[in-house]
């Protein structure tokens, strides 16, 4: 077998993973050289689950695009930082198999496969995924003179959840750096941030997506905090600056929202999807006892994309229609 030819080569594919070193060396000084180990195992598992059952349906010519790299780094840029690899293995291979292979393959999907992944993991496995959380390592050299954080510092709770349990709203400057627990790659808003500068600058992510996520989100989330709206859980909603930097929101908006094949390619479908992501997520982590807003209503909108889409073509056909009909 040609290895050189096992692959079909996205150099677009390539710059998003560039965009995520930056985080990834982050949650590697947060939580330690685990991440590295965990990551190269999922991207191994994607790659070759990606390839047997493409094999089932082109024997002759099977080739793994590069793309599965990219769902094997962000499915495990969400994950607790203590998952066990095992689940992690069987998490990206889901999602590979059941929101990406079974449609076609590359470019047929409609769903972010590394969500459809990291969905089935938290509702297959909650212990792993809700139960508890690391502290990081805050001083150098943290993470990287470490393999990983101790057991015993399972002790906390992530920044959404221990406000919404009525504890104190967590400081923006920690938010901003991203010295909290969290997900190994949701934590430092100003890494992601600019990676999404990257990206848009490289020209491979759309910026009306990441805007209107971020905007009708964060719009939303000041409705419902100054109007005095409370949580499920009795507190008041969270305020629009601390929902941004918190629960992997950014993270989602930059490098989940804007996935090439399941996100909207007509701009229009794109202000009206990341602006229903923005607003779906604000009212789950509002109304519900989730705090996994983003996942869900990226992959709630994944499955209206293609109506939208579809309506959109639609009126642009009748305005061309009824132009040709009173220039006639």
């Amino acid at each position: 077998m040609d290895v050189k030819n096992l692959f079909q080569k996205q150099k677009m594919m390539r710059t998003v993973l560039l965009a995520l070193i930056p985080v990834s060396l982050m949650a590697v000084f947060l939580f330690g050289w685990r991440l590295l180990v965990m990551a190269v195992v999922v991207a191994l598992a994607g790659a070759i689950a990606e390839y047997l059952v493409m094999r089932t349906i082109n024997k002759e010519k099977t080739k793994v695009s590069e793309a599965v790299f990219v769902s094997a780094a962000l499915f495990t840029l969400t994950l607790p930082p203590q998952t066990p690899i095992w689940v992690a293995v069987v998490g990206i291979v889901f999602g590979v198999v059941f929101g990406k292979a079974v449609f076609g393959g590359f470019g047929r999907n409609i769903f972010n496969p590394a969500l459809v992944g990291r969905c089935f993991v938290y509702i297959a496995f909650p212990a792993h995924m809700t139960m508890g959380w690391a502290e990081p390592f805050l001083s150098l050299p943290g993470g990287f003179a470490a393999w990983t954080v101790g057991l015993d510092a399972v002790t906390t709770a992530t920044p959404i959840i221990t406000y919404n349990l009525g504890g104190p709203i967590m400081d923006n400057l920690r938010l901003l750096l991203g010295t909290v627990a969290g997900s190994l790659g949701e934590t430092s808003a100003v890494l992601i941030a600019l990676g999404g500068l990257f990206l848009v600058y490289k020209k491979v992510a759309s910026w009306q997506l990441m805007v209107s996520t971020i905007v009708s989100g964060t719009a939303l989330a000041a409705i419902l905090h100054y109007a005095g709206v409370h949580h499920t859980s009795g507190v008041l909603a969270a305020p629009p600056l601390f929902t941004l930097l918190s629960g992997g929101f950014l993270f989602g908006a930059i490098f989940m929202v804007t996935d090439p094949v399941s996100a909207p390619k007509n701009k229009t479908a794109q202000w009206i999807a990341g602006c229903l992501v923005g607003l779906i997520t604000v009212i789950i982590r509002t109304f519900s006892l989730f705090t996994e807003g983003m996942m869900f209503a990226i992959l709630i909108v994944n499955a209206l994309t293609p109506f939208i889409e579809l309506k959109i073509k639609q009126r642009e056909d009748k305005k061309k229609t009824a132009a040709k009909g009173a220039a006639a």
